[in-house]
């Protein structure tokens, strides 16, 4: 009998929402609904010299775990794999809350907040498989289409697994919520809906060979 996954993730020191905790959720239906439709994960970690670092990468969410990669050679991946401890961050922008006040303007979002460690993913065929879940993450069914991909491009590619134990969505919704004796101020209050969309596809000009 196989272990199946709690529908909501502890509390923890790290996870637990203080400021505005109302709009914090545990449930992990809503973490894996945001991660699996974001693009873009910022990951935060010390560096080698104990400077803070942020940078921002593509990722997929398979199962219970979230998959990066990266250069086997880069100071990103190379710090990563010797297991630091690091925070993955992922944001949906929603809308501009525009108040009558400059105060009460606010963003309505989604975000997703995970801790824990990232491990190596090891053999080739494993690599190949996490890396075929991410290309079709971003862009499905085009794996199949592609060039295969040689045994020295997975030899040189650093693929990561960080596995969802602890984390937290965090969420705004709705119109401003302005102070009683602002609501007569004569200016537009509302939301300007924002949306993340794909355009028209621009082919590659450089011809075939």
């Amino acid at each position: 009998m196989t272990d199946m996954p709690v529908s909501s993730f502890p509390r923890t020191e790290r996870t637990t929402v203080h400021r505005l905790p109302k709009r914090a959720t545990y449930d992990r239906a809503a973490v894996e609904a945001i991660l699996d439709e974001g693009l873009v994960a910022h990951i935060g970690f010390a560096g080698t010299d104990g400077t803070p670092v942020v940078l921002p990468t593509a990722y997929a969410r398979l199962g219970d775990k979230v998959i990066v990669h990266g250069s086997s050679v880069g100071h990103f991946m190379t710090t990563l794999a010797e297991g630091v401890p690091l925070c993955l961050t992922v944001t949906l922008l929603d809308g501009l809350v525009l108040a009558r006040s400059a105060f009460h303007h606010s963003m309505n979002y989604r975000s997703v907040t995970v801790f824990g460690t990232a491990r190596v993913i090891e053999g080739h065929e494993a690599k190949l498989e996490a890396l075929r879940g991410l290309t079709e993450r971003l862009t499905p069914g085009r794996w199949d289409q592609l060039r295969p991909v040689t045994v020295k491009e997975v030899a040189i590619t650093t693929v990561l697994e960080l596995p969802l134990t602890e984390a937290v969505a965090k969420f705004r919704a709705g119109p401003p919520v302005d102070d009683a004796e602002d609501m007569g101020w004569p200016v537009f209050a509302g939301v300007v809906p924002l949306k993340l969309t794909a355009g028209e596809p621009v082919p590659d000009p450089t011809p075939a060979a």
